[in-house]
């Protein structure tokens, strides 16, 4: 990842009616980053997409994606970036192949190129032994998979993502997965939408976090965490027999509030490592059995509830 700013948006806003769909955004997005946007349905990221593609334009505000203003030069810069919605329209009546030949001729692949090219991306995501058939015939998976390929077609500069694992098997989920850190490691730009917290996490060198059209959140998943989730997760296993007897020595010794139970296991939240060692010999003077401990970091989703809880506390 380089320090070339590909995204810059200045109170970017967009009204539809009284609704304010996009809230006075302000954000800059580097060179092979694989930056997150997060958020509820109807946070404003579909429409953010569309601002910094030229699809829509903006009621106020500005932005520049590759030095170019999306709502001038639209056709230029589209293509130069790819999109993958979270419903893709694919023409069902079409082969797979032919679907990918028409973008590919819309998006300026050179004209020798296309064969090579479709057949690239087919083969990558599994498709030639379907490419001849009607898309109409393919299962979900399959249709996600060829909107991803047609999205990777022309190989922009940088790709907007929504959901895109949305429908999709683990094997495959794995595979996007790669390929976008490949791209990041190539020096393009993933704009990844999605719901999935993990993924996320796994995945994105920063994330932004929407709410209502305003950004209440911005930064990397660790640095959020430890801003927005003071302490550690303490996970504890323990003997079923044994479990009313530390959940009575956690709670008379950290209050019911830090103490919940998750997945077979107790969980003691804002903890940190210099307990461990007191905190186990008095759950063992309790006669607690104690099969295992384990100190876990706030994680991207402790930190959007955190976030969501407070704003809805505030409310």
């Amino acid at each position: 990842m380089t320090n070339r700013t590909v995204i810059l948006t200045r109170e970017l806003t967009r009204r539809f009616g009284d609704t304010l769909a996009v809230d006075h955004l302000s954000l800059q997005v580097y060179s092979g980053e694989v930056f997150g946007f997060l958020g509820h349905n109807g946070a404003g990221k579909t429409t953010t997409v569309r601002l910094l593609n030229g699809v829509l334009a903006p009621t106020e505000g500005a932005a520049e994606v590759l030095d170019l203003s999306p709502q001038s030069d639209g056709p230029a810069l589209r293509r130069r970036t790819g999109v993958l919605t979270e419903t893709p329209s694919l023409d069902e009546r079409l082969t797979g192949r032919d679907n990918l030949s028409i973008y590919a001729d819309l998006y300026g692949v050179p004209e020798e190129s296309v064969s090579k090219r479709v057949a690239k991306y087919l083969d990558l995501f599994e498709l030639t032994e379907r490419a001849d058939d009607k898309v109409g015939e393919y299962s979900r998976g399959m249709k996600q998979r060829l909107a991803l390929a047609r999205a990777l077609l022309h190989e922009p500069e940088i790709i907007f993502l929504d959901e895109p694992t949305s429908g999709l098997d683990p094997v495959t989920t794995r595979q996007v997965h790669r390929m976008i850190h490949q791209m990041s490691e190539e020096g393009r730009t993933v704009f990844l939408c999605t719901h999935n917290l993990m993924e996320a996490q796994s995945l994105c060198d920063r994330v932004a976090v929407l709410e209502k059209g305003r950004l209440i959140a911005l930064g990397t998943p660790a640095d959020l965490a430890r801003k927005m989730v003071p302490g550690q997760r303490l996970r504890l296993e323990v003997a079923l027999e044994s479990r009313d007897a530390a959940v009575g020595t956690l709670r008379s010794r950290f209050g019911a509030d830090r103490i919940s139970q998750e997945s077979g296991g107790l969980i003691l939240q804002g903890a940190d490592r210099e307990i461990i060692p007191e905190l186990i010999a008095g759950l063992v003077a309790a006669g607690v059995r104690i099969y295992e401990v384990t100190l876990q970091e706030p994680s991207l989703e402790d930190v959007y509830f955190a976030l969501h809880g407070r704003r809805e506390v505030a409310a």
